[in-house]
């Protein structure tokens, strides 16, 4: 056995039973207008998801406004505003892009459309040490699986739903995952560097508990609606993964929220 394959093998067997854990459910932070008739998926691995859908009343809805994501209260007291504001807007552009698969996407709210809540109730920062030895150890060991240090991952957990032209929830969703130590996840040095690349999973769930079973997949519109979240491809986020084997949010994501604000714990 070579002493890459040894490495590759000891590494493996650290991360194994952590990688085979699924992540532990979130609880309810009180921003959804309701919890009630939300049930466990129970065809997800990594993730923790609960969700409900009237399907009629989803059927019955085109036209869709999303709202600026928001931050509950102590969902990230480790990180500075810098870091979360970054998380919030790769989870705008990500419910974005994915809804507009099956949506019509307006810019402002208008009378008669649907709306869409989204907010981050944790951020849990990715270990930066960590993050760098993976990076070392994915030179050595190439390949599509990557091995991160137990202990150093970070996650995200999120809650979104959708009201109907009278605020009334069709659907909704309590979702959370953290990075796993065998994976797809890249190592970043970045302390959202987790969180961010999770906002893309998030995306593609908030999108399959939203729209109805029968609503398949259109073609983007032209103009893309959801130019305002940043371009739907970053090539330079490819390109410093390949060079470096990390993820860099900053290259990697849509636009950063400009005004993100923590929700205030006392609002109605």
């Amino acid at each position: 056995m070579t002493t890459s394959s040894r490495t590759a093998a000891v590494l493996i067997g650290l991360g194994l039973s952590a990688a085979a854990c699924a992540t532990a459910p979130a609880p309810n932070s009180g921003y959804l207008s309701s919890y009630e008739g939300l049930a466990a998926r129970s065809n997800t691995v990594r993730a923790s998801v609960r969700q409900r859908r009237d399907e009629d009343r989803a059927r019955a809805l085109e036209q869709v406004h999303i709202e600026r994501a928001e931050l509950t209260p102590d969902a990230a007291p480790a990180l500075s505003a810098e870091d979360w504001t970054l998380v919030l807007g790769e989870m705008d552009r990500q419910v974005c892009y994915e809804l507009s698969e099956r949506f019509t996407i307006l810019d402002a709210p208008t009378p008669g459309a649907a709306r869409v809540r989204l907010a981050a109730t944790r951020i849990s920062p990715t270990g930066r040490a960590g993050s760098a030895a993976s990076a070392v150890a994915s030179y050595f060991i190439p390949g599509p699986i990557g091995l991160r240090a137990p202990g150093t991952t970070g996650g995200l957990a999120a809650e979104a739903e959708l009201l109907d032209p009278d605020g009334r929830q069709v659907a909704a969703i309590v979702w959370a995952r953290n990075a796993t130590v065998i994976g797809t996840d890249d190592p970043s040095l970045s302390r959202v560097g987790d969180a961010h690349q999770l906002a893309e999973v998030f995306g593609d769930m908030v999108a399959d508990a939203f729209a109805p079973t029968d609503r398949k997949p259109r073609a983007i519109a032209d103009p893309d609606p959801c130019s305002r979240f940043g371009p739907r491809v970053r090539p330079e986020g490819f390109v410093v993964r390949a060079i470096t084997g990390l993820y860099q949010p900053e290259v990697s994501g849509g636009r950063k929220q400009e005004e993100a604000a923590p929700i205030d714990a006392d609002r109605p």
